[in-house]
């Protein structure tokens, strides 16, 4: 997989593997009323532009011509990279590329000089169990009021650590 920075033009790629991912992995977790609104508020050509102008950058994950997932990081504080979205396709799930993301993520990290790597991640979303086996724990537990609705969410943290091969990107330095 190759790992590449979005731009705004990139928008309607973001929200196909939003829209499949969300409806798939989210049914049952969340009502379909909730998914409609999550998707029409941050998966829109709007919604990603103004996630870009606030700050988070997108990265395309790409498997010859195919776009297999999306992640988007945001600097938070001195030391904590946030890794605001990670959303593969579902028919993309299991063949390694959120690993592949994560490591990414990490490397991103050590480059940019951050100790930490924190997520946001719904309590019943079976993704939980994927980023305790990336080596993120428990931060802590929290229901946020969203829009009429509640987030419940883990706020899960893995620490980075060592000297890897880095990607090359500076802008989250700004």
């Amino acid at each position: 997989m190759k790992i590449v920075q979005a731009t705004k033009r990139d928008w309607q790629l973001i929200a196909g593997v939003a829209d499949r991912s969300w409806r798939i992995g989210y049914a049952g977790v969340l009502s379909d009323v909730q998914i409609d609104f999550m998707l029409n508020r941050s998966y829109t050509e709007r919604g990603i532009a103004e996630a870009m102008d606030g700050g988070q950058i997108f990265y395309l994950g790409n498997d010859g011509e195919k776009t297999v997932g999306f992640a988007a990081v945001q600097r938070q504080g001195a030391d904590v990279l946030r890794l605001e979205k990670l959303y593969l396709s579902p028919e993309e799930q299991g063949k390694g590329y959120g690993g592949n993301f994560i490591l990414f993520a990490e490397r991103l990290a050590l480059q940019l000089g951050f100790s930490l790597l924190e997520l946001n991640v719904n309590r019943n979303n079976k993704a939980y169990h994927f980023y305790l086996r990336q080596g993120f724990e428990i931060w802590k537990t929290v229901d946020i009021p969203y829009f009429g609705f509640v987030l419940n969410d883990y706020v899960m943290r893995k620490r980075v650590t060592g000297t890897t091969a880095q990607p090359t990107h500076s802008s989250l330095n700004k």
